[in-house]
């Protein structure tokens, strides 16, 4: 299995490499990205052998040939982390499911940031707990804790994210880093079930793009406050791995701020068209 995803990842990256990143003539080509003897070239190995990798017949690359790989499709060192793990995996691989869920120190100290923003996402990019204005923020998503299908299946997202592609594209590659080479039952079903659905999640999982959230900005517009700009820190959860925190701000005396202020006036009766049951606001299952 591991080297099925080897092999696709491989042919998905290569895809991404312009010639001219390489400094070499683009020419004639009927397919983007270098070609397999190309790659071989740049990497050090015999065309015969990088053709064996992208095929899935060799399986064990050595840790000098992924780091030559590595160079040659230029990827970054997150990306490359993904390569040597798609070979060695960091974890067992799991056929059941874990359940995720926030710590009740995490959740209480997400409650003291009443004029801030924040929540704590999974390794699947569930919605594990939010504080309150968070979810003011993030009121289109009701009473739906997982962020990456109401990305690609709500309506609502393309009009809450600004620019629903690239933020739409960092989730699925979010998706993929905190997952590498990992075959459990629950992210093969949300992956098949996006790839089904969403024509969007398909092509965009296909690129195989792998890189976790940071920090940057984000333009929202929320139907309450209208447009506003946040930006935000993402920190990993040390206690529980494979959960994040996200922290948004507004810059001090910004039109932003001051819809922030008047987005936290408001109640979450004010927030919601109908009460959700079985939906907590700090805390979710």
């Amino acid at each position: 299995m591991h080297t099925n995803r080897l092999s696709e990842f491989l042919r998905a990256r290569r895809a991404l490499v312009r010639p001219e990143d390489h400094e070499m003539p683009a020419g004639a080509r009927r397919t983007p990205g270098l070609r397999r003897e190309e790659i071989a070239v740049l990497a050090g190995v015999s065309t015969d052998y990088y053709v064996r990798l992208e095929q899935g017949r060799e399986r064990n690359p050595s840790p000098q040939v992924l780091r030559a790989l590595a160079g040659a499709l230029l990827l970054k060192d997150e990306e490359a982390a993904y390569l040597r793990a798609l070979v060695d995996p960091p974890q067992p691989w799991r056929s059941e499911p874990v359940r995720e869920y926030a710590g009740p120190q995490l959740v209480a100290l997400l409650d003291m940031w009443a004029d801030t923003p924040a929540l704590v996402y999974g390794r699947y990019l569930d919605l594990l707990a939010v504080n309150s204005l968070g979810e003011a923020l993030f009121s289109w998503l009701g009473s739906d804790s997982g962020l990456i299908t109401a990305m690609f299946l709500n309506p609502a997202a393309r009009d809450f994210y600004r620019d629903w592609a690239v933020i739409a594209q960092g989730c699925v590659a979010a998706l993929r880093a905190a997952n590498p080479a990992s075959d459990d039952r629950r992210l093969q079903e949300l992956v098949g079930e996006l790839s089904v659905r969403s024509p969007d999640f398909a092509r965009m999982w296909a690129r195989h793009e792998v890189r976790a959230k940071t920090a940057s900005t984000k333009r929202f517009h929320h139907r309450l406050v209208g447009d506003l700009t946040l930006g935000f820190e993402t920190f990993s959860v040390n206690s529980a791995p494979g959960q994040h925190l996200v922290v948004y701000r507004a810059e001090p005396g910004t039109a932003a701020e001051q819809s922030l202020a008047l987005l936290g006036s408001f109640t979450l009766t004010d927030l919601h068209d109908t009460p959700t049951e079985g939906h907590t606001p700090h805390e979710l299952p």
